[in-house]
């Protein structure tokens, strides 16, 4: 091999091993202390994310408008997919509101935004972080509206992921500036967030049911193809740069959000067969992701 390959071998390696690693060792840690992760995962979501997208958002290097393109280009995958999957649904017998949703809501959090870091840099993480919130904000106003018509969209105003969102977009916009104290006491808990949620994954992944194994396969397979394909037929469209492409294709080759199988859990909406898709996804993503990285990088 060359120089060339061996060096991409050596990125791609040093972008997936971190979060293989902090994966496994939330794996192993989940089948021997079988831990129950609902309280951390909820201070995740209520403090630590929100600290992480408003440190972020209120920094003076953020430009909302230069990520205009790539957040529409998100929706339209998060959108998109569903679209395209609708009519297989019936081929493989499974009701829509049981499959699309982990085709259309991909783990931006949990995967997507140290992804986008390790194999991107630091000055990456403002559009990792625009990218989870469109797939966020979509996931809790189009997904669950699709389980149950009677959610009310307000409900996302007491999101604290949302109120962080806007609160740090004025901010930035009106060019304000943190106290150095604060903005380090709010940095420090954004830290918190990214680890947290990759191990919280791996000790989600304890409970892989393999009984339905031919849809979380199946799943597996589409839901990185499905965004992919979706981002490939937008760029002579939208026209992004070559580092924002790459943004976009990884986001769409991401695996079902794990958080499908909460809601799917709360909405008594076959969880079990979510589950599957869910973690069998995340697994296949040991396969997929390294081959985008190599397409992109």
């Amino acid at each position: 091999m060359d120089g060339t390959t061996l060096s991409l071998i050596e990125r791609i390696f040093m972008t997936v091993f971190p979060l293989v690693a902090i994966v496994s060792v939330g794996f192993f840690y989940g089948r021997t202390k079988r831990p129950d992760m609902s309280v951390a995962n909820q201070i995740n979501m209520d403090v630590f994310c929100p600290a992480l997208i408003f440190s972020v958002l209120s920094a003076k290097s953020f430009d909302l408008g230069a990520f205009q393109e790539l957040a529409v280009g998100a929706a339209i995958i998060v959108l998109g997919s569903g679209l395209l999957m609708w009519p297989l649904c019936r081929l493989i017998n499974i009701q829509p509101k049981t499959f699309l949703p982990p085709m259309m809501f991909s783990n931006s959090g949990n995967l997507g935004l140290p992804l986008v870091v390790l194999a991107f840099g630091e000055q990456a993480l403002p559009a990792a972080v625009v990218l989870f919130l469109v797939e966020n904000t979509l996931h809790f106003s189009v997904g669950i509206y699709m389980l149950d018509h009677r959610t009310n969209p307000l409900n996302l105003l007491k999101m604290p992921m949302i109120l962080a969102s806007i609160l740090g977009l004025i901010w930035s916009g009106f060019d304000l500036t943190l106290p150095t104290a604060a903005a380090t006491f709010i940095g420090m808990l954004g830290d918190v967030c990214i680890p947290l949620m990759l191990f919280a994954l791996g000790v989600r992944m304890t409970s892989v049911d393999f009984s339905r194994w031919r849809t979380g396969i199946l799943g597996a397979i589409l839901c990185p193809l499905s965004g992919v394909i979706i981002a490939l037929l937008l760029q002579p469209v939208l026209q992004l740069s070559d580092t924002q492409f790459g943004y976009l294709i990884l986001f769409g080759a991401l695996p079902p959000a794990v958080l499908n199988y909460m809601v799917a859990e709360r909405y008594n909406q076959e969880p079990d067969q979510v589950a599957s898709i869910v973690l069998l996804g995340n697994m296949g993503s040991l396969i997929t992701i390294p081959l985008t990285l190599a397409f992109i990088l």
